[in-house]
């Protein structure tokens, strides 16, 4: 299935997107794509659903964040080879955990804002995991059983803020809509080989990121097993997995995005976003 909210910011409503391409409304079956509605119970509820007798949402809608109720929005840093070394830096020995404020969370279309003082506003693609159930110390072999599913992630940076401005990253990823997600959930299993996902991205229909989740150092599994072994995730949390090759950083020279440009960013099977670029 492909779950997602659509409406006005703060105010979506649970939809699915049909086999036609069109939103149907769940509204009357659950009260958002959040907890429980998350799990292998509530999916094969809406699963069971007949997506014809549901009622069709006209017209074009905004569409927000697909998932509601994140309490944490993780990050995998450095997790493709060839991204750690354009950006002079090491493959990791283990996975590169940081936060990402999740006010940064927005819909897949929205704006992005350039923060106050910016000059390195930067893009990364990345798949997104979406955890369905519990998981605290759980095994590699059993860490896929807790993932309700997977979306796109758009990780925009602040390179200067990030690296430059003391501490950790969080302060060059937590920007106001630095966390465009959707624009919708692909439930697990509807992802034949995770590991096996086209992404891409483009900056005013330029090519600039192009990759495969074949070349990640640590893979979903993993991940999942591993975070479970510092902090429990729970239901709705966000494991954004790390970006390939080609983020503004690397370019020579480095290049980053500028007031009115547009991004466009897809991988394999989780759909397409389109942001353009404001001043905060």
């Amino acid at each position: 299935m492909k779950l997602l909210r659509y409406g006005a910011p703060g105010a979506e409503r649970p939809g699915l997107m049909d086999d036609a391409g069109q939103i149907r409304d769940l509204s009357a079956h659950i009260p958002d794509i959040e907890g429980e509605a998350l799990s292998p119970e509530g999916l094969a509820r809406i699963a069971a659903l007949t997506a014809e007798d549901l009622p069709l949402v006209e017209g074009q809608p905004r569409l927000g964040p697909p998932i509601a109720g994140t309490r944490k929005f993780l990050c995998v840093g450095l997790n493709y080879a060839d991204h750690a070394r354009e950006t002079g830096k090491e493959p990791p020995p283990e996975p590169v955990l940081f936060a990402k404020a999740v006010s940064a969370i927005s819909g897949p279309h929205d704006d992005v804002e350039i923060p106050r003082g910016s000059d390195r506003t930067d893009w990364e693609v990345e798949l997104g995991i979406v955890i369905g159930t519990r998981a605290k110390y759980v095994a590699e072999a059993d860490a896929l059983e807790h993932v309700a599913g997977y979306l796109l992630v758009n990780d925009v940076s602040e390179r200067r803020f990030q690296s430059e401005r003391g501490g950790q990253w969080t302060k060059g990823k937590s920007h106001d809509t630095f966390g465009p997600i959707g624009p919708w959930l692909v439930t697990r299993d509807e992802i034949a080989d995770v590991q096996a996902l086209d992404l891409w991205l483009d900056v005013d229909g330029e090519r600039r990121q192009t990759g495969n989740t074949r070349t990640m150092i640590f893979g979903v599994a993993h991940l999942v097993s591993y975070i479970s072994q510092f902090m429990t995730l729970e239901p709705g949390d966000i494991i954004a997995t790390g970006t390939p090759p080609g983020v503004g950083l690397g370019m020579k020279p480095p290049t980053f995005l500028r007031e009115g440009q547009v991004v466009t960013l897809g991988a394999a099977g989780l759909g397409v976003q389109r942001q353009r670029m404001v001043l905060a």
